[in-house]
């Protein structure tokens, strides 16, 4: 199985440095596999390199895609951190 959601970077500077390493964090710690989805391209959030290199902005839609065991808690605890700002 697998589940996505989407959602909108609300962080006004973006994912730089700190966010994308908090995101990268939470992501590293979850079982399932993740992709972020910017537009066409898809990414593995479990690295900050990736995430920073896809230089994603405020008010940018971003998909989650979790796939395995613990999918359904991965999306929720990537969701909130994101909705919250991730640590911003």
């Amino acid at each position: 199985m697998m589940v996505t959601q989407t959602f909108i970077i609300n962080n006004k500077n973006g994912l730089h440095a700190r966010p994308a390493g908090e995101l990268a964090k939470i992501a590293s710690s979850c079982r399932s596999d993740i992709i972020l989805k910017i537009g066409e391209k898809k990414i593995n959030p479990k690295s900050i390199l990736n995430i920073m290199a896809a230089a994603i902005r405020f008010g940018t839609e971003i998909e989650l895609e979790c796939t395995g065991e613990t999918e359904t808690e991965d999306l929720k605890r990537l969701g909130e951190a994101i909705e919250q700002g991730l640590g911003e």
